[in-house]
C-alpha cells in the first residue's frame, strides 16, 4: 500500500526523439549590396534589381523588384540633395571645424529612417505573411574595412505546430 501513494519518474527515449525531430533550421539570410556609383556614409545611391537566388519559391521576382524599386526612388529623391550638402560641408569643413558636415550626417540619417519605414511597410503588407523579414543593415565590405548598408532579407523560422506541449 505504501507503493500506491509513492510518483516515479518515468523515463522515455521518446522524449528525446520528439526534441530532436522538430528542430527547425532556418537558412541563412539573403543579402542584397548597393549598386550605385556614389555611396555617402556606407549609403549607396541604388540597389541592384537582379533577383536573388536564395529567395526562388519564396518571393515573386515582381514582388521582389517592386520592394528595390520603392527603395530606389526614395535614394533618388535623397541623395542628390546630401551629394550637393557633402560638397559644400567638405568646401567650408576647414572654416567650421568640421561643424558643417553636421547636415550631411542629419541627412543621411534621414533617408535612412525612411528607407527603414518602406521596408517596415513592406515587411507588415507582404513578407511578414511569406515568412522573412527585410532590414538595413550595416556591414563590413568584403575589401576593405569600410561599413556599407546592405538590404539583408531574414528567414522567419516556422512555429512547429506538430510539437506536443
Amino acid at each position: 500500500m505504501a507503493d500506491f501513494d509513492e510518483i516515479y519518474e518515468e523515463e522515455d527515449d521518446d522524449d528525446n526523439y520528439v526534441e530532436e525531430s522538430f528542430t527547425v533550421s532556418v537558412p541563412d539570410p539573403v543579402v542584397v549590396r548597393g549598386a550605385g556609383n556614389v555611396t555617402i556614409f556606407g549609403l549607396s545611391n541604388k540597389f541592384d534589381h537582379e533577383f536573388p537566388q536564395g529567395l526562388a519559391a519564396k518571393v515573386a521576382p515582381e514582388e521582389y523588384k517592386a520592394t528595390i524599386r520603392r527603395i530606389n526612388s526614395v535614394l533618388k529623391k535623397t541623395l542628390p540633395m546630401n551629394v550637393k550638402w557633402l560638397l559644400c560641408g567638405c568646401l567650408c569643413c576647414c572654416c567650421t571645424l568640421g561643424c558643417s558636415m553636421w547636415p550631411v550626417i542629419c541627412l543621411n540619417k534621414r533617408t535612412r529612417h525612411h528607407i527603414e519605414k518602406v521596408l517596415d511597410w513592406e515587411n507588415s503588407h507582404l513578407y511578414h505573411k511569406l515568412g522573412l523579414h527585410w532590414k538595413l543593415h550595416k556591414q563590413r565590405c568584403d575589401s576593405s574595412t569600410m561599413m556599407e548598408y546592405v538590404i539583408l532579407i531574414e528567414f522567419i523560422p516556422k512555429v512547429p505546430i506538430l510539437r506536443p506541449d
